[in-house]
Parts: structure tokens; sequence; C-alpha cells
């Protein structure tokens, strides 16, 4: 009996220790996946704002995990975006923020173009590094919408529009709009365009006169972004990262986390293939409404 328990314990023992290493290799493969090297150490995570933004939602979720990751010492925001709707940008500007507020310092790094919504986020960095060809600033808030009233009366089509209040259909583009609806969105946009310098004089540290002197709407090269103080270095991806190692006492050079990539058939047949997804193949319909968005 004793000899069958002993057995029986080694038996145990052995299988835990097997379950154990099964465990700690999974583990280390998926860090080596995740950010491809070994696990222990400290990090600096890479979060991408690419293209217009749409939904930050991403962006935020990504920040969060870093924020409360121990082994995340610092954040590079690689930003390569024209702009985008004000709401999620500013989800992503709260974001960052956040993530200094937990003692991670943040550093920005523009790509291509971080104009407008692009720029905004960038503000909320401890440093901004930006090429001296990047398309920048375009400090401003935008809002379009369609008038085809000639074109609906030309094809005999009448829009009944059937409302709770004066101003329900504020940018119906079945009709001109009138000049209180216009003074009503016009008074929007200042409001949100003043939230905009003032964000962008709070973070680059100017008065908003200064601000308002050079936020016309307009585009500057990262060098005549440097020469207004609207980005603090001339440099790429590395000095970027460089920076944020300095900032937060990593030695050497640090190890860095990416984005993770989640496999999609779809995004594998219009990479490979130049295919444009199923919804291409569908008629396009038109579209009854038109959206207020307001647009950095």
């Amino acid at each position: 009996m004793a000899s069958r328990a002993r057995s029986l314990l080694l038996g145990l023992g052995l299988a835990a220790g097997l379950l154990l290493a099964f465990l700690v290799t999974v583990w280390v493969l998926m860090a080596v996946l995740e950010d491809g090297s070994l696990p222990g150490g400290a990090r600096i995570a890479v979060v991408e704002i690419e293209g217009i933004i749409l939904d930050g939602d991403g962006a935020v979720r990504e920040l969060r995990e870093h924020a409360e990751n121990p082994a995340v010492k610092a954040v590079v925001v690689r930003v390569n975006s024209p702009g985008g709707v004000v709401a999620p940008t500013q989800e992503i500007v709260g974001a960052i923020e956040r993530v200094r507020k937990a003692g991670k310092p943040v550093v920005a790094s523009f790509g291509a173009v971080a104009a407008s919504g692009g720029y905004y986020v960038g503000i909320a960095a401890d440093r901004i590094f930006a090429n001296p060809g990047t398309l920048t600033g375009s400090i401003g808030v935008i809002m379009q919408m369609a008038n085809v009233e000639g074109l609906l009366k030309k094809v005999g089509v009448e829009y009944v529009v059937i409302k709770s209040g004066a101003y329900k259909d504020v940018g119906n583009f079945s009709r001109a709009m009138n000049p209180e609806e216009r003074r009503i969105l016009q008074a929007l946009l200042d409001d949100v365009y003043g939230q905009f310098v003032a964000a962008v004089a709070k973070g680059r540290g100017l008065d908003e006169g200064t601000v308002r002197s050079f936020a016309d709407g307009r585009i500057y090269s990262g060098k005549q972004a440097h020469a207004l103080k609207m980005v603090d270095e001339l440099g790429g991806f590395e000095e970027a990262v460089e920076a944020a190692a300095k900032l937060s006492g990593i030695p050497g050079k640090p190890k860095l986390i990416f984005p993770r990539r989640r496999f999609s058939i779809s995004d594998l047949l219009r990479g490979q293939l130049g295919l444009a997804g199923p919804a291409a193949l569908l008629p396009s319909l038109p579209t009854l409404r038109t959206p207020l968005y307001l647009m950095y």
C-alpha cells in the first residue's frame, strides 16, 4: 500500500510539473509573439493612431492596459492621421492623460501626417517629435453638409420632414440652411474650436493669443511647426523611443511592445488579392440622413 501511495504521489507530482512547464512555455511563447522578446524587464509600449479617427475605443483600451501593466514604463504614441471626429479624439486624449497620471511618460511621434485631430492627440503627450517634412497643424473644427434641394426639385422628389422641435432637422440636405440655424451651428463650432485652442495652449505652454495667431486651419511642415513651438523636437520614431527611455529611466536600448495584430481573412484577401471585401459587391444606397459630425 505504501509503495502504491508513493507511486501515486510521484505520478501526481510529475503531472503537476509537466502542467506547470506547459503553462510556462505557453506564457513565454505568448510574450514572444506579443512583443518579440522574452518576458521580464521594463518595456516601452507603442500605440498607433492610424487614419481618420472615427472610433477611439481600441486606442483607449490599449492605453488603459499599458497604464495598468507594471512592466510598461513609458508609451510612444505613433500618430499618422489627418484628423477625425471630435469626441473619439478627445477620448484618446483623456486616455493619454491617465497614462501620464499613472506616472508613465508619453511621447508622441508624428509620421507622414498629424493634422487637426492627429495633432490634438499629440499635445497630450510629454514631448512631441515630428520629421521636418511631416504635415501637421491644421488647428480648427469643421462641419460639412450637402444641399441637394435643386437636384431633388429637378428629379421631382419632395422630402417631407415631421419633427418635434424647430431645430430637429438642422443640416437637412433637402433645403437651404436658414440664418438662425447657421448661427447655432457656428456657435457650436466656435465653442469646440475654443476648446481646441485652450488644449493646445495648455499642452504647449503657450498663451491662447499666440495659438490663435497660427490656428487658422492651415497645414505646417514639421520644421515650421517646430519654429512655432507646436512640436518639441525634429526626429522620427527612433528618436521618440530614445526620449521615452530617458524620461522613464530605462538604460540602454529599450524593449518595445507593439500592438497585437489580429488575423483576418478579409484583410488578407484585400492585401494580397486587391479585393475590397463583400461590401464592395453590393450596390451603394443613398443615405437619407446627413450626420452632423464635428471634425477636427
